[in-house]
């Protein structure tokens, strides 16, 4: 096994993207316009943290719905519930049908191996997993927005060190696969990890 343990990310990475962001503008047109400013506004903060966030805190989610909340004129509250239900919740539905099942099972075929895997997501995370079928395929989940997740968002190597030191394997052990080579790639590259860009 060339590799102790694959760290994986989430998010356009065990689904395919694109369909789901099409029928999640459907959606979002039919049923939630009033909500797109708010979640443009966290969407916007999200890439302006991955940016600019040097020290590690104690929940990126929480300043980015903080920072997005103000952008928005809207409640921290208020924002996080349109962001659990658009971001979180409706997505579930299409997440099975586009699912990457190949890769899926190419990481179902490495646990059996031995190999130990993680899920590093910069979202919440379990629901997903869970929509997928696939909570059962990591050892570990390390996901902004959730218990224990990383202290900065991705490039910034976080949450896959995070995930290597639960798993128990040094970072030159580590395989990381995701979809973004600027989030995923640098990060992995930021911790000496490999990297399998999906």
């Amino acid at each position: 096994m060339e590799y102790a343990a694959w760290l994986v990310d989430l998010d356009g990475t065990l689904y395919r993207p694109l369909p789901v962001k099409l029928a999640m503008g459907a959606e979002l047109l039919l049923a939630g316009r009033a909500h797109l400013p708010a979640i443009r506004a966290f969407r916007r903060q999200h890439e302006v943290l991955r940016e600019t966030l040097e020290d590690a805190v104690a929940s990126p989610f929480e300043l980015q719905l903080e920072r997005a909340a103000s952008d928005a004129s809207l409640a921290v509250d208020n924002l996080r519930a349109i962001v659990m239900e658009w971001m979180v919740e409706r997505p579930l539905r299409w997440l099975p049908r586009f699912a990457r099942r190949g890769l899926l099972a190419e990481i179902a075929g490495f646990r059996d191996a031995g190999g130990k895997t993680a899920l590093v997501s910069d979202y919440p995370a379990r629901a997903k997993l869970g929509a997928l079928g696939a909570a059962e395929l990591f050892d570990t989940v390390v996901a902004n927005g959730e218990e224990n997740g990383p202290g900065r968002l991705k490039p910034w190597p976080d949450g896959y060190l995070a995930a290597a030191e639960r798993l128990g394997v040094a970072p030159r052990e580590c395989l990381v696969i995701g979809d973004r080579a600027d989030a995923d790639g640098e990060a992995a590259r930021r911790a000496r990890m490999a990297f399998r860009r999906v």
